[in-house]
């Protein structure tokens, strides 16, 4: 279940007889704050595989600071089933008078994500927004802000493979003025675990 067979299976049209095997495996997973379920399938140094599910059924937590947010890794997100909506920003350096926003770095560890304001405040508008459907593939490079929209009450679900750029970080758009803190991620129960996973193989027409 590494990256690059997850991508091996991507790029040949076999996300989905991957995915319910995958999920049959050993795996936890958190209630994400940019509003979906996480569930990790693998990581290994800087590359990982995740799923992402968004369900009315099993909500994400609820962001701190906004949904536009950057990673320090190269994504390839691959559309299960649903619509997904990746909405570019564009983000504009500005003096504090005259900013929006605040960037936030996001450091994430086993305990949580622990989020710090940084000296730099913009302004930011709505650039090219894609909209993919099931089976399609969409790449988005590092340190790309944007967000990632499901339509009110759609049920969606994303494989998503991150391979980490030196140099980068994670940042996110916030208030401005707001103080460093720390969120903890909140896990799957049981309960919630087997949930998402009878989702997911619903809707990919597993058993």
């Amino acid at each position: 279940m590494s990256y690059r067979s997850a991508h091996e299976e991507l790029t040949a049209a076999r996300a989905r007889a991957w995915v319910s095997t995958a999920l049959r495996g050993d795996f936890h997973g958190v209630h994400h704050p940019l509003g979906f379920v996480c569930l990790p399938l693998e990581r290994t140094g800087g590359d990982g595989v995740c799923l992402h599910l968004w369900s009315r059924r099993l909500p994400g937590a609820g962001s701190t600071t906004s949904q536009i947010h950057c990673h320090s890794w190269d994504l390839v997100s691959h559309v299960l089933y649903g619509q997904v909506r990746n909405v570019h920003a564009v983000v504009t350096d500005t003096p504090a008078a005259e900013a929006t926003h605040q960037v936030f770095e996001v450091v994430s560890g086993d305990d949580g994500d622990r989020i710090s304001p940084t000296p730099r405040t913009v302004r930011h508008s709505t650039g090219l927004v894609e909209v993919f459907g099931a089976g399609d593939t969409y790449t988005l490079p590092a340190d790309s802000f944007h967000s990632s929209v499901v339509p009110e009450g759609g049920e969606a679900a994303t494989i998503a493979l991150g391979s980490g750029r030196t140099g980068s970080r994670d940042l996110s758009l916030g208030p401005l003025g707001a103080p460093g803190h720390h969120v903890a991620r909140r896990p799957l129960d049981d309960g919630e675990r087997a949930l998402a996973v009878q989702l997911v193989l619903t809707h990919l027409g597993g058993p």
